[in-house]
């Protein structure tokens, strides 16, 4: 019997998991990639379980985590060069009133440890009494991983923009029709915005700095995090709109970003070599679709977090789906 053929549309971080784990499934895959996923294409990505300013934590986000770093392990072990750092997460916090919020999200089996100031593995500005220290977390280069995942696979990238889709087919524009068993929507916000979906989209902007002004990665409100050069400041701030529109960096956005940095430590002696600006899509949408195929999208910030774990069980759903449907 021949493998299975699954289409992905879409090449960011969702795109390229579903397309690894179709391909260690012994599909065959084809990946139609317009070269337009900004998100996942960040210079250091957070991998970091607990969520905001109040501390939640996603359900499957240490399951998720752990598997981002073991398919960092797989990848460098297979010779593809990775930048990141597993040197955990520094969460400091404002007061005790938003330290109960915290605690009173943190699963019990979230290794962590509650630091005070003398006790911070790297300077931070004054007026942190607290801070939550994530051993497990730290920061990966989300272009180098996504492109690694998609090498690795050795999956068919198309170098086209899809118009349209259905359970069997992918229509390119040019007119070119692809057919497969299965096809899976993974397009993020460019995607969604150019077939006219309404999803709430959030752009962000990060700054990379010509220095490490951490140590480890640091994060409330903004994050500042080392990089593959240097370091990054960054946040998703912008109010969401019903649409991707062309991300920007107004000033008050900038000196806002700025603000929140010299918050969380001292930035003096750095400066900024270069801007990154992306824009991610909300509201999660993971498994089958309406239109018959397969969708995973809508990760947010979560992207490096989820982005693989929930690529996995989409690619394991696929090819069981593709399996009793030749058996029958």
């Amino acid at each position: 019997m021949t493998a299975p053929h699954v289409v992905v549309v879409g090449g960011g971080v969702a795109g390229a998991a579903v397309a690894y784990f179709a391909v260690q499934g012994g599909a065959q895959v084809t990946v139609v990639d317009a070269g337009q996923h900004a998100a996942s294409g960040v210079p250091s990505a957070l991998i970091n379980p607990v969520r905001g300013q109040s501390g939640r934590v996603d359900p499957q986000g240490l399951e998720g985590l752990r598997l981002t770093w073991a398919l960092v392990g797989r990848l460098r072990e297979a010779g593809v060069d990775i930048p990141h750092g597993q040197s955990g997460v520094l969460r400091p916090v404002p007061d005790g009133h938003t330290r109960g919020k915290f605690e009173r999200n943190l699963p019990v089996d979230l290794p962590h440890a509650w630091l005070a100031p003398g006790d911070f593995p790297t300077p931070l500005g004054p007026g942190w009494p607290h801070a939550l220290w994530l051993p497990e977390g730290g920061w990966l280069d989300g272009a180098a991983f996504t492109v690694g995942l998609l090498n690795v696979a050795r999956a068919e990238v198309v170098r086209a923009r899809a118009t349209k889709w259905d359970a069997h087919s992918v229509t390119l524009e040019g007119g070119e029709v692809l057919h497969g068993d299965a096809v899976v929507w993974c397009g993020g916000a460019v995607g969604a915005g150019w077939t006219g979906m309404t999803q709430t989209v959030r752009a962000g902007t990060l700054l990379t700095l010509n220095r490490a002004v951490t140590q480890v990665a640091v994060s409330f409100g903004a994050y500042l995090a080392p990089a593959a050069r240097g370091s990054v400041l960054g946040a998703t701030f912008e109010a969401p709109t019903p649409g991707w529109r062309e991300p920007a960096l107004p000033l008050s956005s900038l000196c806002w970003l700025l603000g929140k940095a010299d918050a969380l430590t001292d930035l003096s002696g750095a400066q900024v070599a270069g801007r990154w600006s992306g824009t991610r899509l909300s509201g999660l949408q993971v498994g089958r679709a309406e239109w018959g195929g397969w969708q995973l999208s809508g990760l947010g910030s979560k992207g490096f977090l989820l982005g693989p774990l929930l690529g996995r069980h989409v690619a394991g759903d696929v090819l069981r789906t593709c399996g009793e449907a030749r058996s029958v």
